[in-house]
């Protein structure tokens, strides 16, 4: 499900770009998600997470859902929402590497060229010389940085946080900090129409709150190199969804690489774990 959710997820987020600053884009989209996910927390009665945990909380929720999206959001403004979506599922080397260091989670050779096999699909997916800035292309390769740091942060601290309580207040925190940062920056104009709103709904409910709980939920539970090569499957999604919405078109490089990248997934979902002593 959170394959197809973020997936497709790309085609909105581009189609954002037409109506909204991409701060700002995502400071409303998180300020709807947390307004979701605050009601659940409500109607679940759940406790305020411990005093411990708020810096790790506020940190992650910076990095993960602040960072990440402007930067994605951004590379957008220039680029494909494909090129994009595999720009940003870099994130898998980060965090694995990461990973080995701070968690223990010894990258095994199996699980390594797992993850070279899935990351040489992406280049192969990414087709630099279809054009594109290369500081969008940075851009993009920064949120995976963004994304893989915040990942290794969660397991190391927050792995006994409520999913719904840690995915709740790390968006609350998001949200609230990038609108007091737009309300002290100016943006730009917005464009409210009903395509607007609807890729806030799609953001807000979907994208954000569902999706993000989803994420948290799986880090708690596997490996952070393992959860997020299984997520490689969103950049494909995004490509398709690229393809079909957006026009963009099917070619050999696509083919080859959606390959590479769920062979990939598969060497590293299978690899055994093995923890460094």
């Amino acid at each position: 499900m959170i394959n197809l959710i973020w997936g497709m997820n790309w085609v909105v987020m581009k189609t954002a770009n037409s109506f909204f600053p991409p701060i700002t884009f995502v400071a409303y989209r998180f300020l709807f998600g947390a307004l979701v996910l605050l009601s659940v927390w409500r109607w679940l009665h759940l406790p305020l997470p411990k005093k411990k945990y708020w810096p790790w909380i506020f940190l992650t929720g910076i990095l993960q859902m602040g960072l990440n999206n402007i930067a994605a959001q951004t590379s957008m403004l220039t680029l494909g929402a494909g090129m994009v979506s595999v720009l940003n599922y870099s994130m898998p080397v980060f965090a694995a590497v990461m990973a080995h260091f701070l968690l223990g989670e010894k990258l095994t050779w199996r699980k390594g060229f797992g993850i070279i096999l899935a990351l040489a699909g992406m280049v192969v997916l990414m087709d630099v010389h279809a054009g594109g800035s290369i500081t969008a292309i940075l851009i993009g390769l920064l949120s995976a940085v963004f994304w893989g740091l915040a990942s290794i942060f969660v397991k190391l601290k927050l792995s006994d946080v409520n999913a719904i309580s840690l995915t709740t207040w790390q968006m609350v925190c998001a949200s609230l900090t990038l609108l007091v940062y737009t309300a002290i920056v100016p943006q730009g104009p917005v464009i409210w129409n009903k395509e607007s709103i609807l890729c806030l709904l799609y953001n807000g409910v979907l994208a954000s709150a569902l999706a993000f709980f989803l994420w948290s939920w799986i880090l708690q539970h596997i490996e952070v190199s393992k959860a997020s090569v299984a997520v490689l499957a969103v950049p494909i999604v995004g490509v398709v969804g690229g393809i079909i919405c957006l026009g963009e078109p099917m070619t050999l490089h696509i083919l080859l690489g959606m390959f590479m990248i769920m062979a990939g997934i598969y060497v590293v979902v299978t690899a055994k774990a093995k923890v460094r002593r």
